[in-house]
């Protein structure tokens, strides 16, 4: 989802530049593409281990072995039914998922991932 986000952004960059004319964005900056990058959030996993274990990874990336294991055991398998009951919640339009959801997806600070700083 985030790399649809970085796609989409540059193609209204494109379409402004090459079929519109326009050089700079609405505040004066030059249009130019974004590059693709590591998402922040495409380094969290939650891996099931059974219904009364998991492990959450954060901060992985393309190098082997990244990544930090910091929740595990019980903790973990229900941070994994959070997840879970959240996201089926957004799915079924109800207020908590969508509310909890649209956070992850519209984080306007990105303190890592090589993306900018300030979102797209």
């Amino acid at each position: 989802e985030e790399e649809a986000v970085i796609a989409t952004s540059n193609i209204h960059k494109i379409d402004r530049l090459v079929f519109q004319g326009k050089k700079y964005d609405h505040f004066g900056v030059p249009l130019a593409p974004a590059p693709m990058h590591w998402p922040w959030g495409a380094g969290m996993f939650a891996t099931s281990l059974g219904p009364d274990d998991a492990c959450f990874v954060a901060g992985a990336n393309w190098v082997k072995n990244s990544g930090l294991m910091c929740v595990w055991g019980s903790p973990c398998a229900v941070q994994k039914e959070i997840i879970e009951a959240s996201k089926v919640d957004e799915c079924a339009f109800g207020i908590v998922g969508r509310l909890i959801w649209h956070f992850v997806h519209h984080t306007p600070v990105h303190l890592f991932g090589g993306g900018p700083r300030w979102g797209y």
